[in-house]
């Protein structure tokens, strides 16, 4: 595509004018629309401008998109213009360039796992997934993100308002993952097990507007029973029930409350766990949904508040590997800041050795 294209289609998913985008950067109309169509080139320092104007980078109007990220295009078009879109354009080229010279971010992916056909191959998957992720049988999946990661899946996190839940693309090597940071923290770690689902399995790229929406159906239905089933394994989820069901002076309300506390889930996510695992009916079920945990629940059942993916959130071992390059004075510290998306301020850095005076000398002299 070429870059007056590239130009044309951030300025109309911006959802400003020609004219608009031309005062703000101080450009006539007719020159901007000449650019648009490819009959007249535009200057470095005009780019520069345009991308800060439109909210994008430099390379995105001048490098092609990675293949993965085109497939995805090509598969979904009517998701092109969504905020998720260009959010998932700047992290698989940024993902793919960090790789690129820290290999070792990704150590690769495993076999792929085959596709759930049943609940019960669901399950099975699930189960298969948490031994890969080194979690014992009855082991809550915490800090899902760092689990990810170890199985080449860099799960990202980023406030995309209403728009979809999660999407994932796979790479060369591993594979990234959206999640979007404006959910619960428990639809967050639901949609992030089901994204890992999609990347378990292979797909090559998967965009998810309502993780568990009621209306899934096929494929989608029995990865929301995978994430289910990985966030809250049955046979501990059952033991566990039964414990907090026994404790005197407590109901069902509290043993909700510690259930979706100790496995980092939301009510709803609970509430059909347990229902798939005959530990609840409908009603009950439904009175669950309708629970909130409470400052005081927090104080008098000791709980531990855990705020997973709030956006902006990166991988540990990326964040690492950019600090890493901006060691290495591979990258700036004005690069280094954009990989890391706002995470760190130019004081947050690390401290670089001074240059050898040898160097400083041919330099000045």
């Amino acid at each position: 595509m070429e870059i007056g294209s590239r130009v044309a289609e951030a300025r109309a998913e911006r959802g400003v004018t020609q004219m608009q985008l031309a005062a703000a950067i101080g450009m006539d109309r007719t020159a901007l629309a000449k650019i648009e169509s490819g009959s007249r080139r535009v200057s470095a320092v005009e780019l520069v401008a345009i991308a800060r104007e439109l909210g994008r980078r430099v390379e995105w109007f001048v490098d092609e998109a990675p293949p993965a990220l085109a497939s995805y295009r090509g598969a979904r078009p009517e998701a092109a213009t969504q905020t998720i879109d260009t959010e998932l354009d700047s992290l698989v080229r940024d993902t793919e360039f960090v790789t690129s010279q820290c290999p070792e971010l990704v150590g690769g992916q495993p076999e792929p796992l085959p596709h759930p056909g049943t609940a019960e191959e669901a399950e099975d998957l699930a189960a298969s997934a948490r031994r890969l992720l080194g979690l014992d049988p009855g082991e809550p999946a915490h800090d899902i993100t760092r689990l990810a990661a170890d199985a080449g899946l860099l799960i990202f996190a980023a406030d995309l308002g209403e728009g979809a839940d999660a999407a994932t693309v796979l790479l060369k090597r591993g594979g990234v993952a959206l999640v979007n940071g404006h959910r619960r923290v428990g639809r967050r770690r639901l949609a992030a097990a089901h994204e890992l689902g999609h990347y378990l399995i292979a797909d090559p790229f998967t965009l998810d507007w309502r993780v568990t929406a009621a209306e899934h159906q096929g494929l989608e239905a029995r990865l929301d029973r995978f994430a289910r089933a990985v966030l809250l394994p049955a046979r501990d989820l059952r033991t566990r029930w039964t414990q907090w069901m026994s404790i005197s002076d407590e109901t069902w309300r509290d043993a909700a409350v510690r259930a979706a506390s100790h496995y980092g889930v939301d009510m709803a996510t609970l509430a059909r766990r347990l229902v798939e695992t005959g530990l609840a009916e409908g009603v009950r079920a439904d009175e669950i949904r309708r629970v909130q945990t409470k400052q005081a629940d927090i104080v008098e059942k000791n709980l531990v508040v855990r705020d997973e993916m709030a956006p902006v959130s990166l991988p540990r071992p990326y964040a690492r590997a950019v600090l890493t390059l901006y060691r290495r004075e591979v990258v700036t510290a004005d690069r280094a800041l954009g990989l890391l998306r706002g995470t760190f301020d130019r004081n947050s850095l690390p401290d670089l050795p001074p240059a050898p005076e040898a160097e400083i000398w041919e330099v000045t002299s």
